[in-house]
């Protein structure tokens, strides 16, 4: 009988002892216990799995020593038919974790062909409680959160990023739809800059900024009000930290 594929929510940033970003804040007790008592994980990034279950053990003891704890990487990287390998030990009835190196795995993350591989292979597939940044973002954004759609992230050419920043701001005005975006976060500041002289004055964009995080902040005002803070210097610092954007046409 096939074991269970938990898919596993990560912290969305490094913590320290004591603060609201640690486990106990993020990730409830009842998983952390799951996730201790798993010796097989399919993981974005071996080395941040490694430091959450190291974090995790702390409160839960591990089922085994970290280093005896099989972890496979699964990444953009990844060939998908190496994609049965990965499952092949919880076909063979060991319990394991897909585990993203934040947030929650298979959204905005390459662990969801290996899911619909799972229901194929009739695995059962058991998702986790823990953070996720676009519905953080969505909730604090105060923008439309009946209906909204992520994006992924845009084109880095800027007349292609310009021209699919308009359409989606007008799919937005059409549908009353919040449009969500990701980005490298080396180029947020690029990013903010696009939204701010293409869209027009009055679309609400807002930029959610470590989410969960001491130094999480997150602001909502119209492209013409980013674009009068840009000239003057005053947008705060998103550059090089994990960001989300939503925009809303009025």
């Amino acid at each position: 009988m096939p074991g269970i594929l938990y898919l596993i929510p990560n912290t969305l940033g490094a913590f320290s002892a004591g603060q609201e970003t640690s486990p106990e804040f993020v990730i409830p007790d009842e998983v952390q216990a799951i996730t201790s008592r798993l010796d097989y994980f399919i993981a974005e990034n071996a080395k941040t799995t490694r430091a959450h279950l190291k974090a995790i053990g702390s409160a839960h003891p591990l089922c085994k020593p970290i280093q005896e704890i099989q972890i496979n990487e699964l990444n953009v990287n990844t060939d998908a038919k190496s994609l049965p390998s990965l499952l092949l030990p919880i076909k063979e009835g060991r319990d394991g974790g897909l585990i993203s190196e934040a947030g929650v795995p298979a959204v905005a993350d390459p662990g969801a062909n290996l899911v619909r591989l799972a229901h194929v292979e009739g695995i059962r597939v058991r998702p986790l409680v823990g953070p996720s940044s676009l519905l953080l973002a969505v909730m604090a954004s105060g923008l439309n959160g009946q209906s909204f759609a992520f994006n992924g992230y845009l084109p880095t050419d800027p007349a292609q990023r310009t021209k699919r920043i308009k359409a989606l701001e007008e799919r937005s005005r059409q549908e009353k739809q919040t449009q969500l975006f990701i980005e490298t976060p080396y180029r947020n500041s690029a990013l903010l800059e696009a939204f701010a002289n293409t869209c027009q004055a009055n679309t609400l964009v807002c930029t959610a900024t470590d989410l969960s995080l001491p130094e999480e902040t997150i602001r909502t005002q119209t492209a013409a009000k980013w674009k009068g803070d840009l000239a003057s210097g005053k947008t705060g610092n998103i550059q090089k930290r994990p960001t989300v954007f939503l925009l809303l046409a009025q």
